[in-house]
């Protein structure tokens, strides 16, 4: 039940009970103990899964093979969505809608967004982002024991409002050769993420909260998003409150990463601070991510490559998915197995033989997957 009291606290509200619990596992959302139990018995949790583009496919192969070896309670509901493979409509789109909006749970590949404007702004992504109000997304970095980069021994997490910000697909031409593009931001979304970022400190006993800004310039749009994170911060005396604007915490992350500990921004430098953070622990194949709402929770990559370059040659890193897998059956309360995937895991990394193209070495994809799956049971491989 850890998981159910987390949520509670993730997603009260300030001043009201509005936020729903966020802990959005089917146990939790069983009406009754006895139904929670008709499930297990009945053998699976059911979870929507989003291969998408890119060596999507692939990670979510990975996520497939070692569920089955591991013998994983989760049954799922597959939906293919992606605009570069003409596989995006509106019927699609709520097809996956209605899913989720049923098992509350979802592991996704990276919905590739191509360049060309074709009449409609906001990306597949971004409305499946909007529509299920995936308001706060968390991406853990940490090293890996065994696997040597610049920096060892990270450990921070960057949370970031990704329902507003930039994101907000509201651009026109003003006038020939002039761009307007809207950069919105509101004060609930932003006390709202700020909250969010509070609350996993605390439940997660972490010392320091760290809100990235650029309000020198965005006086207004970033003072406001500032504003609302020092009012939040004040309900929580004692976790240490620190601001920093996006340029230096660009360099303060390259030249000294230990001195951040939970991070807290706005959409567009979230998205940066998430791949130049996992670069320093090993690149988009390692680390993994996760995102909010109050009642859905999306387990994907940290870094969203779609890594195109690698389709179907078998090199890809399926570390980064297999932990978000494994976070995504600890949120379903599924302790032994979340535990027993990520252990085997690391223990492959740690021994160091098996590292595919991006760590260094020479094995596929499929030699990984093995691998894993020969480390998990502690007595049989």
């Amino acid at each position: 039940q850890a998981c159910a009291s987390l949520s509670q606290a993730l997603v009260a509200a300030p001043n009201s009970g509005s936020w729903r619990n966020l802990c959005t596992s089917a146990v939790a959302h069983a009406a009754s103990r006895s139904q929670a139990e008709d499930m297990r018995v009945e053998g699976a949790f059911p979870v929507t899964m989003l291969p998408g583009d890119g060596v999507g496919p692939e990670l979510m192969h990975a996520v497939k093979e070692v569920f089955k070896a591991a013998s994983v309670p989760v049954e799922f509901q597959e939906h293919h969505l992606s605009e570069v493979q003409n596989m995006a409509s509106e019927e699609k789109l709520e097809q996956v809608l209605s899913s989720m909006k049923e098992n509350k749970v979802a592991i996704i590949g990276k919905i590739h967004t191509p360049m060309e404007y074709k009449g409609e702004l906001a990306s597949y992504d971004m409305r499946l982002r909007r529509k299920l109000d995936l308001f706060a997304n968390v991406v853990h970095v940490k090293s890996l024991p065994g696997y040597k980069t610049r920096h060892n021994n990270l450990d921070l997490v960057i949370i970031r409002e990704q329902t507003e910000g930039e994101y907000s697909s509201l651009e026109h031409e003003s006038a020939r050769g002039v761009i307007e593009c809207l950069k919105i931001v509101t004060r609930t979304k932003s006390q709202r993420i700020a909250k969010f970022a509070f609350d996993y400190a605390t439940k997660k006993g972490r010392g320091k909260v760290t809100a990235v800004h650029k309000a020198n310039i965005m006086k207004l749009g970033d003072g406001l998003f500032l504003q609302c994170c020092e009012e939040v911060a004040e309900l929580y005396p004692k976790i240490k409150f620190e601001t920093m604007i996006i340029d230096n915490c660009c360099m303060q992350l390259v030249q000294n990463p230990y001195q951040f500990d939970v991070l807290v921004m706005p959409n567009l430098y979230g998205n940066i601070i998430d791949n130049l953070a996992a670069g320093l622990v090993g690149g988009a194949g390692v680390v993994p991510g996760e995102s909010y709402s109050a009642e859905y929770a999306v387990f994907e990559t940290g870094a969203r490559h779609p890594f195109a370059q690698a389709v179907g040659r078998n090199i890809a890193n399926p570390t980064a998915m297999l932990l978000s897998a494994s976070n995504m059956l600890r949120h379903l309360n599924l302790e032994h197995h979340s535990n027993m995937i990520a252990d085997a895991v690391k223990k492959v990394i740690k021994v160091g033989k098996v590292r595919t193209r991006d760590m260094g070495g020479y094995s596929t994809t499929t030699d990984f997957i093995k691998s894993v799956i020969g480390h998990l049971h502690p007595h049989g491989g």
